[in-house]
């Protein structure tokens, strides 16, 4: 193998992995990944709707993380997954979209995204860890996409994925309906978003929303707060002394030191 190494994703530890597996060594498990994603087609275009939490395992890392992505300005993707394969798979995407718009001097389609991300995705076998909710509204008219992170892709109404799918998809398939109106479509993704934030432990704090029509299109971050931290009942203060300790001992770990200069010059 080269010592230099190709710019781009690098999955030469692939084979090391495998010698190990041979050798019986226990590999880690993947990380369980959070995340409620949604989108769905409404009259006169797209909603898309995501959660704000970012998890490492167990520990929240970030609670108000921005999950929907620029793509180009009518197409916008929701990711879910590995936060850095999302933002840098969806980078770079956005990128190959303006140098294709400015190629065929086009207004840049849904499905050309799509399939940029797809076989982006598909190249790398699921070892891009990014699952995506693909929408924008172009010549076409209103679309709809997921991508999985294998590059298998779904075109329907109304989609959800990450850990909290099955709570938003559960909402959608009771509610949705076919041409709704513009805030019957937001308070749809508001409420799906909302079942998986409450009912996914991968999924939490707020509610963010884009909708993409013909006209334009209008980022809503935080347009619901239903997890902001209220007030407590009762304040507990106790007074100086009503724990006691039987000894004290401090330790110093600042450590002085004197440092003394000379102008002679050491010419030993």
């Amino acid at each position: 193998m080269s010592v230099y190494r190709s710019p781009g994703f690098d999955f030469s530890n692939s084979t090391r992995n495998n010698f190990l597996l041979n050798k019986g060594v226990p590999l880690p498990k993947a990380t369980s990944t959070g995340t409620t994603i949604v989108g769905c087609v409404f009259k006169d275009g797209i909603v898309l709707g995501a959660d704000t939490r970012a998890t490492e395992g167990p520990i929240v890392a970030d609670k108000n993380c921005e999950k929907i992505h620029f793509i180009t300005e009518g197409i916008r993707c929701c990711g879910a997954g590995t936060a850095a394969d999302t933002e840098f798979t969806t980078a770079l995407i956005s990128s190959n979209m303006e140098l294709h718009a400015l190629q065929s001097g086009r207004k840049p389609r849904v499905v050309t995204a799509m399939t940029m991300l797809k076989q982006t995705l598909f190249r790398y076998q699921g070892h891009i860890g990014a699952a995506l909710v693909l929408g924008g509204v172009d010549p076409t008219g209103p679309q709809l996409f997921t991508i999985h992170p294998h590059g298998s892709t779904d075109k329907l109404p109304y989609v959800t994925m990450g850990s909290g799918s099955l709570a938003a998809m559960a909402v959608f398939e009771s509610k949705w309906s076919a041409n709704m109106e513009r805030q019957e479509a937001l308070d749809l993704v508001i409420l799906a978003i909302s079942a998986g934030i409450f009912n996914d432990l991968g999924s939490g704090s707020n509610v963010d929303a884009c909708i993409i029509t013909a006209d334009g299109t209008e980022m809503l971050r935080n347009v619901d707060m239903p997890n902001q931290r209220v007030q407590k009942e009762r304040d507990y203060k106790f007074r100086r002394g009503t724990t006691a300790w039987t000894k004290e001992d401090v330790r110093k770990f600042v450590v002085e030191e004197t440092v003394t200069s000379t102008d002679e010059m050491d010419t030993s």
